[in-house]
């Protein structure tokens, strides 16, 4: 199928490189010549494991970018709307959406043949039907269901991990306000034969990528709720108290050979320093907004946004009990990125440590495998100086605290033992044996 797809960003490029992948032929589209240039090279735009090859291998062939929206509309048969939703504090910003939906519009007008738009960005339930629909319908002059379809797809996939969740989904929902419109998705999905398929209306699939965002969203701040508890009763370690409840019959299967198997959701009942990145918090925030507009009381989500907003907070608890003034204490973050294998700092539990740790005095450094250039935007030298390596960064550190559980950080006890004197490490994620560490402090552990 020919294809077409706004938006460049970490979801737009994913699912073109993909789909491209998987034999369609992808049109990208941004009004960023820069990042048009970038994917036309085949050289990734933002940085995701995975994703450089499938750039590389396809580009120029089955997936080319462009700048002129109109032209993409015209040389494809479904076009995906994937730009960005932010949150204004209040409701999520449909400016990008409208302006596509505008252009899209345009675009149809010119076209004859049945045209398939999908919206592909998260946004809440109604939007597709009640904002995109009326704008491609009155920019086109042409009938919604008659001369155009219009289509709901939600993406599920997690940064770090995208090209091979796309590839390997667990489910695919297909939103559409008529069964062509669905059956032109389907058709679009069909290297995937083995992937349960959910038929819908778009509203409800809307909701479905809100409601699975914000039960992971849950179940982080359940976990941190109960290592706060813990790190405040002698004797108690969250770790060992979550091990237990991942061992239950409900989130864990024991085979015939005693091995057990837990489900993927286990790694969100874990505690850390709170989630971050371009969808939980946003995703929270928005349905939390979305049923204060309906009248519906949304205390459970406000409570999980609460609990995450607070959870850095104990970063900082934790190093004052050892140290009494922060005041020129030299500190390490480990890991500035929201979650491994991503450069995106986007809300990341990073940020609000570095700045609260600056406004104490303390002199802070950071390392990032792959994110140096996005905490350069964020960051000034004078504020945090990035190390290039993992050892330089612990060299000469009165506290170490890991913010992402980044594989290169399990090197770090063996890197500690050969320092003296041996500096305080405070682990965020609880990511390392804390009998591996001489001065060890952690999340949900009881400080001494």
């Amino acid at each position: 199928m020919k294809i077409s797809i706004v938006g460049t960003g970490y979801v737009g490029i994913v699912t073109g490189a993909c789909f491209a992948e998987k034999g369609h032929h992808v049109m990208c589209v941004d009004i960023d010549q820069s990042k048009v240039d970038l994917i036309n090279k085949g050289t990734a735009p933002i940085y995701e494991r995975g994703l450089g090859a499938l750039l590389k291998k396809h580009a120029g062939d089955k997936l080319r970018a462009t700048t002129n929206l109109a032209d993409a509309v015209r040389q494809t048969d479904l076009s995906m709307i994937a730009v960005g939703t932010p949150f204004d504090g209040n409701e999520i910003d449909l400016t990008y959406i409208k302006n596509v939906a505008r252009q899209l519009g345009q675009a149809l007008s010119a076209k004859s043949g049945y045209h398939v738009v999908v919206v592909k960005s998260t946004v809440v339930p109604g939007t597709t039907d009640d904002v995109v629909l009326p704008i491609l319908e009155e920019s086109s002059r042409k009938k919604a269901g008659v001369d155009f379809g219009v289509g709901m797809n939600p993406e599920f996939l997690t940064e770090g991990e995208a090209v091979n969740e796309f590839m390997y989904p667990d489910r695919i929902v297909l939103g559409g306000i008529d069964q062509p419109t669905i059956e032109r998705q389907a058709e679009l999905y069909q290297g995937f034969p083995d992937v349960e398929v959910l038929r819908t209306n778009n509203k409800t699939a809307e909701m479905i990528k809100y409601a699975a965002n914000s039960l992971l969203a849950t179940c982080i701040s359940f976990s941190n709720e109960i290592a706060n508890l813990c790190s405040a009763i002698k004797d108690v370690d969250v770790v060992e108290v979550m091990r237990g409840v991942h061992i239950s019959r409900y989130l864990s299967v024991q085979l015939p050979s005693k091995k057990r198997v837990q489900p993927p959701v286990a790694a969100f009942l874990a505690a850390g320093c709170g989630f971050g990145g371009s969808c939980f918090p946003k995703d929270v925030k928005a349905l939390a907004a979305h049923g204060q507009k309906h009248h519906v009381p949304m205390d459970l989500l406000n409570a999980v946004l609460a609990i995450n907003e607070r959870q850095p907070r104990q970063i900082i608890k934790i190093l004052k009990k050892q140290f009494p003034s922060l005041q020129g204490i030299r500190v390490t973050i480990l890991g500035l990125a929201f979650r491994p294998d991503t450069n995106d700092m986007r809300e990341s539990p990073a940020i609000p440590i570095i700045r609260a740790l600056l406004r104490e005095g303390a002199i802070v450094k950071g390392y990032d495998p792959v994110a140096e250039d996005e905490a350069r935007r964020l960051f000034s030298p004078q504020e945090l100086e990035l190390t290039k390596t993992l050892a330089d960064g612990l060299m000469q550190a009165d506290a170490i605290v890991l913010v992402t559980r980044w594989d290169e950080f399990l090197k770090v006890p063996d890197l500690l033992r050969q320092l003296t004197p041996q500096p305080l490490f405070v682990d965020g994620r609880r990511l390392l044996d804390k009998a591996s560490i001489a001065r060890y402090e952690g999340i949900g552990l009881e400080t001494t």
